[in-house]
């Protein structure tokens, strides 16, 4: 193996399941490229200079749930390799990749050499929650200067097997990979909880915090729980009984419960194991069914090679094939994949307590968990996304009914147990009448029972391959589905709908898929002036509102709020919310609403607006849905025919509702965002800063498409690192009014 894995680019959903409703085809329109400019006159860039600010700080403003409009200066698309907020605003590098979390723990020297990683910040900071601490260290709803942040530690800038920038020369790139790479690459992965405090105006984090902790892809206390919980799926060589599952991986979006406990999605977990060229003919079973939906066909290379690292069983776990005798697969790792996919809540007050991963909530490539409004009597409502192309949107809804005093329980993660492990999951069908449906997933929908492409045993069975049996129920095909997160204003929820290579006019295969209604755009997005990109490069943010039953509806109604494109590309076709410069954007992936001030955050995960700028976070003050109208939009197949699809596109943010706020470094991605309960601080992620280096440069900083947050002034070496980074405002105000 020679290449890089793009294991974000998962496609196994060949199921025949409608992109919903009427095919709608257009003849590709082709997007006029025209290059923002690189920073701007009030802007602060925290890069090679470290911070520099100018321009008069921005007036403090009403909340901006109540003065309807933004209250800053929108930042310019930027090429630097730099991170820019807008004048008035600071921001400082924070907590990066390598950074201490215990007294003894050597500072870090960015050089290769490095090790403990156990004891470190992991790599590829994604989402991330607050969880406020009073000044005797006790968990607090309204500290503003001392609190605790989880956060996701998602994977690792990789090329030919090695995580390069981790390894004193790059690391080996070829089979059999040397244990001591494979131990600090698992141990990377994962979620850390660190400590910070404010001290006058500056956030430090605690290194000798009693709080801080790691969790990687080697830690031994994950409970599973849930109807999956002792299942036969689940029976592996290291919990013969199926109860226990050894580490979280690939850990993506988040969420934090009503009763303050912490929840992190295990994202593209199936690229780093192995199955051997034979393994199906040795399974036998309908198991290779469900291996192959979930992307790991037979000789299917690892991202890593982590199971080429020995015969230690830490590395041996990597190996998905069936090598033992039992009928249960509890002498060996055959149903270690099954083990990973879900959504794992953590008391992130409490490191002795053991994370729970809640098969109730369904296995797949999960990207963040967003509740809905907790209504005393009602039950709890937990949204979720599929970040794969084709896959789909899925609810939660507890049997139990939310009761007031769990709030504030005496045990947390308890308190999840009654909450997350038992009621009914459902998959999304979008209609073209903009209405919609949740469909159970469960062993008394004939849908689900009578499929003959997979036979569901029981419920555990329906849990572990909910992709199956959303594919059995004919739910709608989304372009991959990142975040979600639940408006404080409305309660209607919002999903990034990142992008999705694979829409055509015409599909080939099972694997593409015609437009629909909510996912209704085909065309050609041309980057630096030559490659085309096809489908929808530029992504969308669908949102949802329930029916009258709330958090238990079946049904409810959804419209496109925002789509993204560049602000000179068609206006009929393409950019369809008529975004102008200040606003324009592509592939929305994190999504978060302050709880402080109501504004929307959308972050970008881009490769195809990246000729122009930099990704980005932007600020929204969105509507609702049905404040905008119908479109219908007409393309041309090859015979010439035309067909028409409707859609329905939300009313168009002026430039007082939509601003861009931030542009990150080179080749990093915007992710994870977390307030103080004042909504004057904020923090967020700068993920893979130089991703694109080469590893055959790793020892020519000159040619590494990023040195940040090196070249901002923080830590030492110019290799790149992941980081989170703190923004304030000048004037003390809250963030975005």
């Amino acid at each position: 193996m020679t290449e890089k894995i793009d294991f974000n680019d998962e496609n196994s959903n060949t199921s025949n399941n409608p992109s919903f409703d009427s095919v709608l085809q257009a003849r590709l329109s082709r997007r006029g490229v025209l290059l923002g400019g690189v920073g701007s006159v009030g802007t602060a860039m925290l890069g090679g200079a470290g911070l520099a600010a100018s321009g008069v700080a921005v007036a403090a403003q009403p909340a901006a749930s109540t003065a309807g409009k933004l209250g800053f200066k929108a930042v310019a698309k930027s090429l630097a390799d730099t991170v820019v907020v807008p004048a008035g605003y600071t921001a400082s590098v924070l907590y990066a990749l390598g950074d201490p979390l215990t007294a003894g723990t050597p500072a870090y020297k960015n050089d290769g050499t490095d090790t403990d990683y156990e004891h470190r910040a992991g790599d590829h900071h994604d989402g991330m929650e607050w969880f406020g601490l009073d000044k005797s260290g006790k968990p607090s709803l309204s500290s503003v200067d001392r609190g605790l942040l989880a956060v996701n530690h998602e994977a690792t800038t990789d090329e030919k097997l090695s995580s390069f920038f981790l390894h004193a020369n790059g690391g080996a790139s070829t089979l059999p990979r040397p244990a001591a790479e494979v131990d600090k690459e698992t141990a990377i992965h994962g979620v850390s909880v660190v400590e910070i405090k404010k001290a006058g105006k500056k956030w430090a984090t605690v290194p000798a915090s009693s709080f801080n902790f790691r969790l990687t892809a080697l830690s031994d206390n994950m409970q599973l729980t849930g109807p999956a919980r002792g299942n036969a799926l689940l029976k592996t060589k290291h919990s013969t009984d199926g109860t226990k599952s050894r580490g979280t991986l690939n850990n993506c979006g988040t969420g934090k419960t009503p009763w303050g406990t912490f929840l992190t999605g295990e994202e593209n977990w199936a690229g780093y194991f192995f199955r051997s060229a034979t393994d199906d003919a040795a399974r036998a079973d309908k198991s290779v069914v469900a291996l192959k939906r979930y992307g790991r066909s037979q000789g299917a290379a690892s991202r890593h090679g982590w199971e080429s690292a020995g015969s230690d069983d830490k590395y041996t776990r990597w190996n998905n094939s069936k090598l033992g005798t039992s009928t249960d697969g509890s002498d060996d790792y055959r149903n270690e994949m099954n083990t990973f996919g879900y959504i794992v809540e953590i008391d992130a007050y409490d490191k002795i307590k053991a994370a729970r991963k809640r098969t109730a909530l369904g296995r797949f490539a999960h990207e963040s968990a967003a509740f809905g409004k907790p209504v005393v009597g009602q039950p709890l409502a937990v949204y979720m996304g599929d970040d794969s192309r084709g896959e789909y949107i899925y609810k939660f809804v507890s049997a139990k009914s939310w009761a007031a005093a769990d709030a504030n329980p005496a045990d947390r993660i308890t308190t999840g147990d009654t909450y997350l492990d038992t009621g009914k999951l459902f998959v999304a069908k979008f209609n073209s009448d903009g209405k919609g449906d949740w469909i159970e997933l469960s062993t008394s929908n004939p849908l689900i029972s009578g499929y003959a492409a997979y036979a569901f045993a029981d419920q555990a069975d329906i849990c572990v391959n909910s992709r199956l049996a959303a594919d059995a129920v004919g739910a709608t095909k989304m372009d991959r589905p990142e975040w979600c997160s639940t408006n404080v204003a409305n309660g209607e929820i919002y999903f990034t709908l990142t992008n999705n290579s694979n829409r055509r006019i015409e599909p080939a295969n099972s694997s593409q898929a015609a437009p629909d209604s909510a996912n209704p755009r085909v065309y050609s997005d041309i980057k630096n002036g030559s490659s085309t990109q096809t489908g929808n490069p530029n992504g969308h943010v669908l949102r949802m509102k329930e029916g009258t039953a709330g958090n238990a509806a079946t049904s409810f109604n959804w419209d496109v709020y925002l789509f993204g494109a560049e602000s000179s590309a068609a206006p009929g076709t393409v950019n369809l919310s008529s975004l102008t410069d200040d606003q324009d954007f592509s592939s929305p992936d994190g999504l978060v609403f302050s709880p402080s001030t109501g504004i929307m955050w959308i972050q970008t995960d881009d490769g195809a607006f990246t000729d122009v700028s930099n990704c980005m976070m932007l600020a929204a003050l969105p509507g609702s849905v049905g404040d905008g109208a119908k479109k219908t939009l007409s393309y041309t197949k090859a015979d010439k025919t035309t067909v028409s699809v409707d859609t329905y596109v939300g009313k168009a943010p002026g430039d007082d509702k939509l601003k861009r706020f931030l542009v990150g470094a080179k080749d990093s991605e915007i992710t994870g965002l977390c307030e103080t309960p004042d909504g004057k601080t904020m923090f967020i992620n700068i993920q893979h800063p130089g991703e694109n280096t080469k590893m055959a440069d790793i020892a020519d900083p000159s040619k590494y498409t990023s040195q940040w947050p090196g070249n901002a002034g923080y830590g030492a070496g110019k290799r790149p690192r992941s980081a989170t980074i703190v923004i304030t405002k000048n004037d003390g105000g809250k963030i975005g009014t």
